[in-house]
C-alpha cells in the first residue's frame, strides 16, 4: 500500500469540497447553476454524494469558482515549490497568469509581439481597472483620446471603462506585467520615497 487514496475516496471527498468553497463564496446553488449551466438539482446531488462529478462538470465549476481544477479533488502536493506556468496565446500574443487566487487581482506578464497586432484594431472598454509595467520592449498605449508609447521601465494605470488599446510598434517584443482588476480594485501603494535633502 503506497499511502495513496483510492479513486472513490478521492471523488467522496469532492462533494463536501465544493459546498465548502460556494459558501466560502456566498454564492447560492441558483446562482452557480446560472453560471454553469448545470441544473440545481445536478449541483446538489454533487454536493451531496449523491452524484459522481464527472471531469465536464468540474471543469465548468472550477472556471465559474476560478481556481484551478486540482483544488477541487484535493491533488496530493509534489514537493515542488516551483510554480509551474502555462502560457497562453490569444489574438497573437502570449499571457502567463502569475497568480492563482481567485477574484481580486490578477497579475500577468504581457508578451506582445514585433509589429502586433497585424491589422485593423480598435479600442475596447470593460469593467475593470489596470496596472501595466512595461519589463522591456515598447508599448503603444490608446487610452481614449490619449496616444503614448510607454518604454521599459514606464508604467501606466487606467479604468478599463475608458476605451483603449494596446499595440507593439516596435521591432522587438515588448513584456509587461500587468495587474488587472476585474470589478475596478485599484492598487494601493502604501510606501511611497522620500524627497531627497
Amino acid at each position: 500500500m503506497d499511502g495513496t487514496p483510492d479513486l472513490d475516496e478521492v471523488l467522496r471527498a469532492v462533494g463536501p469540497r465544493l459546498r465548502a468553497l460556494r459558501q466560502r463564496r456566498g454564492v447560492t446553488l441558483a446562482q452557480l447553476a446560472e453560471a454553469t449551466g448545470i441544473s440545481v438539482s445536478t449541483l446538489s446531488r454533487l454536493e451531496s454524494g449523491g452524484r459522481r462529478p464527472t471531469l465536464e462538470l468540474l471543469l465548468s465549476l472550477a472556471r465559474a469558482h476560478q481556481v484551478p481544477l486540482d483544488e477541487l479533488i484535493d491533488v496530493p502536493p509534489t514537493g515542488d515549490p516551483r510554480v509551474h506556468l502555462r502560457p497562453v496565446s490569444r489574438y497573437g500574443m502570449t499571457y502567463i497568469p502569475l497568480s492563482r487566487r481567485p477574484g481580486g487581482i490578477q497579475a500577468y506578464k504581457q508578451i506582445y509581439p514585433p509589429g502586433w497586432p497585424h491589422g485593423e484594431y480598435e479600442q475596447r472598454a470593460h469593467e475593470g481597472y489596470e496596472w501595466l509595467y512595461v519589463l522591456s520592449g515598447r508599448l503603444r498605449l490608446l487610452l481614449g483620446e490619449h496616444d503614448v508609447v510607454l518604454t521599459a521601465g514606464e508604467v501606466a494605470e487606467f479604468d478599463t471603462r475608458v476605451p483603449h488599446a494596446f499595440a507593439n510598434p516596435g521591432p522587438d517584443p515588448a513584456e509587461v506585467l500587468a495587474l488587472f482588476g476585474r470589478q475596478g480594485e485599484r492598487m494601493h501603494v502604501r510606501a511611497r520615497p522620500t524627497a531627497a535633502g
